[in-house]
Order: structure tokens, then C-alpha cells, then sequence
């Protein structure tokens, strides 16, 4: 259970509020028993026939007072449950740009969306059904105790007894039962998602291939192995409640039989323990439940709490004033059980070149662009950025010095104000639109009835490919960046469309230097060098 521990030190900056709601949901639980007890004492009254003025009283004082602490409880412990959850979600999302800066690499979309969706929601039975219920039987159990003592103290400790299984006991045996399940139903559901996302994304792949029969099957097993989970863990959960609900009757059936002799005032207890077990009534049921929220919340921190790939120099230095870029000497590979990437390799890129890197598919070339971004670090060597080693610089400004456009650029769906906006956040109208005239794409926009306002739609699916990819231009060539880097930018597109979008881009970078990284040239590109990788080299091809 430590990882849940762990989800729970994450939440330390809602502390105030979780405390607060923690606060009225036992003041709740102790005025239900108290208006349980007088319930019983009016109702022994009537039967008795006695004259009882101060159980009257209590109940006209609890009766409200149980409804304005029950509205409080529930509108202060949900929405405190709900801001932890979102800065769960937040931290979650940082730890996976702080550890994965270059996208998810090996770990799967649908998997991700699973822990940053499903399995950080999994977490409100943390709080709200068991920290909680906990909390209340911690207050209620010596409460009931005491309040039976004064009439028979063997009862009294029967019935604590059953309220401590009740409470503590079968939660954590549940807990403990579900744990491994939990981790094969939290795997099952990632399982099938996974799979979902890919029959939804490739789609047309897989009709074109006549597979929707197969990819249907395949969906199918994952759903049946998430039921076959589920059902599993339903029947853990329905032991654990029945074994609760024996307890709880049998705790009744203990104060009506052993306090028969104590007269009507057992009706009275039998109301506050019947009050006393309700308050803790989801307990065994959350216990069983821990097992699953325990292993999401394993696996939402294995996402996002890993090794960190890439950390700022503890005193970074100034960003230097210089925009030429040096390789020098870069030896680098991805992982150390595979190939070098780069072996020795010198390459320079003065200020306002505009240089071409060519060469096969993985040859190397989009890991260039990683290693300038610093993605990723070279094993030996170094890359100078104005004659200052990057290493040395802090991450965001390095960034801020290098642009980046490349093949598979998102466009995100929202407006194309948003979009663009996203490389300059307090650009003015008009820059935007300059920018747009630039990648010459600012007439469609304009004849667009809401232009910058209006939506892209997921994957920019108004437009058409060679559109999508002049808005990403202009918001390359909003960025400040000196440098920018084009990494197989016309990727997709037809011929006429590339040249074009060359023809553009020729005339809209200014003063910048230019890296293409491309498999092969169209002729319309401006270049003052090209060089070709090859065996982790790059190789001058033409001055």
C-alpha cells in the first residue's frame, strides 16, 4: 500500500480543505449516533411511558443539524477530492514532459490515457471511502464502547469487537485479497483501451486489408479478459460486504438479546449501534476496492515518477548571443544494447546558413534534431550553441534559441488562434496575421467566417495537408527561435504541394538558419550546404 501513501503526500497542497472536509464528515458521523440515540430514547419514552425532556430536545438540535453537516460534508469533500485529482493529473502530465521529453517513445497513447484517466480517478476511494469511513470509526468505536459500557460492559465489548472486524479488519483482509487483482484488472483495462484506440486510429488500414473481423476478435478477448477481471473482483467485494453485514446484525441481535434485562433502554442502543455501523458501512467494500486503487496508483507512478532522462545544470549559464551550432566529436546511441547513432560526428552550422542533412530512413537524422533540442544527450563530444556547450544551458532557453517543424507536427484541436499561440502567448492580432502571410495561408484564414477563431477540428481535418502544414509553419515562424529546424516537413505531401510550401519557405525565414533534414531534395530549396549522414558521419556533398 505504499504507493497509495505515495498518491497521498501528492495531495499535501490540499491539505486545508481534505482536513476541513475530514472535520465535517466526522462531526456528521458523531450527530447521526447522537440522533440515532435520542430517536431511541423519544421512542423508549413512548413506550415507557416516562417523561423524557432532554431526548426531545437533542433530536429537534440533531435532526438539523445532521442535514446541514450532510450537504456540507458532501459539497467540501467532493470538491477538495476533485481539485487533488486534478493536481494529480497535472503532476502526472509534468512527470511525463520532464521524463519523456521527446514524446512517449515506447510507452503506448492508449496506456498513457489509461493511468492519466482511469487510474488517477481510480484514487477517490482514497479519500472518500476509506480515509474517511476510517476516521469516522476511529471517533465512533470508543463512542459506542462507552456509551454501552454504562449499561453492560460484556455488550459493550462484543459489540466493539464486531464494529473493529467491521471496520478494520475486513477492509484490510480485502485489501490484501485484492491486491494482485487488482493489478490484472488495472492491466486488462489498459489492455483493452490500448486496443480500441489502435481499431479507431487505424481504421482505414484495416478495412483496407479486410481485417475489421479480426481486430474485432481481438478487441473482443481484451473485453472478455477485463469482465473476466471485473467479475472477479465483484465477488471479492460482495464476500467482503456480506461478511460486514453479518457483523452488523450480529452486533443488533447482541444488544437486543443480552440487553433484555436492561428494558427498553436496548432499543435506544440498538439505535446507536445501527447508526454507528451505517457510518462505516462502505469500509469493507472500499478495503476491497484498495486493491485495485493501489495498483493504479502503482502504475501512475512508474509513468511519471521514473528516472529523469535530461536535468538543467544546477547554475546554468547565460544564453550566449551567437547562433552558430557545432557538433563536435558526438558519439551517441538511444539505448546501450543498440548500434551507434552517431560516431564521431563534426558537422557546422554557422549563423544564418541554411543547411540540408540528407540520408536514408534511420540513418540518424531526426536524432540530430533531438540532440540539438536536447532530447537527448550525446554519450561523448559535445554541441555548442554561440561556442557554449548545451549542456550548460538551461532547457527553455535553449528552446527558445531552436524551432522546430517536423513531419508529424500536432495541430491540436482548438482554434488557430490557440494554435499559434502556442509559440508566442502574448502575440497581438497582427502578428498573427503577419505570421499567416508569411506562410501564406493568411487568405484562407480570412475567408474562414470566423477566422483565427476558428476550429482546426482533431488533426486539423478542415484543412487539407498542405494547409495543416503552412499553419505549422506560421507558428514555427512565430517563435523567436534563430535556428529552425525542418525535419522532413513536406512529408506526405505531393509534389506540387512541396514545392510550394519550399517556394514559401524560402522567402519567410529571414535571417534564421535553416536545418533540412529530408531523404531527398525537391531543387526549388535555397541551400548554402548539404551534407549526406553515413555511417554516423556527416559528409560535405556540396559547398
Amino acid at each position: 500500500m505504499n504507493s497509495l501513501l505515495r498518491i497521498m503526500l501528492l495531495w499535501r497542497g490540499r491539505a486545508f480543505w481534505l482536513l476541513l472536509g475530514l472535520a465535517i464528515s466526522l462531526a456528521g458521523a458523531v450527530v447521526a449516533v447522537g440522533l440515532s440515540g435520542a430517536a431511541g430514547a423519544v421512542f423508549v419514552g413512548g413506550v415507557s411511558g416516562g417523561a423524557m425532556l432532554i431526548a426531545p430536545m437533542l433530536l429537534r438540535a440533531f435532526g438539523p443539524a445532521r442535514v446541514v453537516l450532510r450537504y456540507l460534508e458532501r459539497l467540501t469533500t467532493h470538491d477538495a477530492l476533485f481539485r487533488a485529482l486534478a493536481d494529480l493529473r497535472i503532476w502526472f502530465f509534468r512527470g511525463l514532459a520532464t521524463r519523456m521529453p521527446g514524446g512517449l517513445g515506447m510507452h503506448r497513447a492508449g496506456d498513457a490515457l489509461t493511468r492519466l484517466v482511469g487510474d488517477v480517478e481510480a484514487q477517490d476511494v482514497v479519500y472518500m471511502r476509506i480515509l474517511l469511513p476510517l476516521a469516522a470509526a476511529a471517533v465512533l468505536l470508543p463512542l459506542i464502547v462507552c456509551l454501552i459500557a454504562g449499561v453492560d460492559l460484556g455488550l459493550s465489548l462484543l459489540v466493539g469487537a464486531l464494529f473493529a472486524a467491521s471496520a478494520f479488519v475486513l477492509p484490510w483482509l480485502g485489501a490484501r485479497s485484492t491486491l494482485a487483482g487488482g493489478v490484472v484488472l488495472a492491466r486488462a483495462m489498459s489492455e483493452l483501451r490500448v486496443a480500441v484506440l489502435d481499431s479507431v486510429i487505424g481504421l482505414r488500414e484495416i478495412r483496407a486489408f479486410n481485417a475489421e473481423e479480426r481486430m474485432r476478435m481481438r478487441t473482443l478477448a481484451r473485453e472478455t479478459a477485463l469482465i473476466e477481471a471485473q467479475g472477479r473482483a465483484s465477488r471479492q467485494v460482495a464476500m467482503t460486504g456480506a461478511a460486514a453485514f453479518v457483523c452488523a446484525q450480529a452486533a443488533i441481535l447482541a444488544v437486543l438479546l443480552l440487553g433484555r434485562p436492561h428494558g427498553a433502554i436496548a432499543i435506544a442502543l440498538m439505535f446507536v449501534t445501527l447508526a454507528g455501523f451505517e457510518a462505516i458501512s462502505l469500509l469493507p467494500r472500499a478495503g476491497a476496492q484498495a486493491g485495485h486503487a493501489a495498483a493504479a496508483a502503482a502504475r501512475v507512478l512508474e509513468a511519471a515518477n521514473g528516472p529523469v532522462m535530461l536535468t538543467d545544470p544546477v547554475s546554468p549559464v547565460a544564453l550566449p548571443a551567437g547562433s552558430g551550432l557545432r557538433f563536435d566529436a558526438v558519439r551517441f546511441r538511444w539505448q546501450a544494447d543498440r548500434d551507434d547513432v552517431f560516431d564521431g560526428l563534426t558537422l557546422d552550422i554557422p549563423a544564418g546558413s541554411r543547411v540540408a542533412l540528407l540520408g536514408p530512413s534511420g540513418i540518424g537524422k531526426s536524432t540530430l534534431a533531438a540532440l540539438a533540442l536536447r532530447l537527448a544527450a550525446p554519450q561523448s563530444g559535445q554541441i555548442l550553441l554561440g561556442g557554449v556547450n548545451i549542456a550548460t544551458l538551461a532547457a527553455t532557453e535553449l528552446r527558445s534559441r531552436i524551432g522546430w517543424l517536423s513531419q508529424a507536427t500536432h495541430l491540436f484541436d482548438d482554434t488557430i488562434r490557440a494554435n499559434l499561440l502556442l509559440a508566442r502567448p502574448n502575440a497581438a492580432d497582427a502578428t498573427l496575421w503577419e505570421a499567416l502571410e508569411r506562410a501564406r495561408i493568411a487568405d484562407t484564414v480570412q475567408a474562414l467566417p470566423e477566422g483565427l477563431d476558428t476550429y482546426l477540428g482533431e488533426g486539423a481535418k478542415r484543412f487539407s495537408a498542405g494547409q495543416a502544414r503552412r499553419l505549422a509553419l506560421a507558428r514555427a515562424l512565430l517563435s523567436p527561435a534563430r535556428i529552425l529546424i525542418l525535419d522532413e516537413p513536406c512529408s506526405g505531401l505531393d509534389n506540387d504541394t512541396e514545392r510550394e510550401f519550399f517556394s514559401t519557405l524560402n522567402d519567410a525565414v529571414d535571417q534564421r538558419s535553416v536545418i533540412l533534414i529530408a531523404h531527398r531534395l525537391s531543387g526549388v530549396e535555397r541551400l548554402d550546404r548539404i551534407y549526406r549522414l553515413s555511417d554516423g558521419r556527416a559528409v560535405a556533398a556540396a559547398g
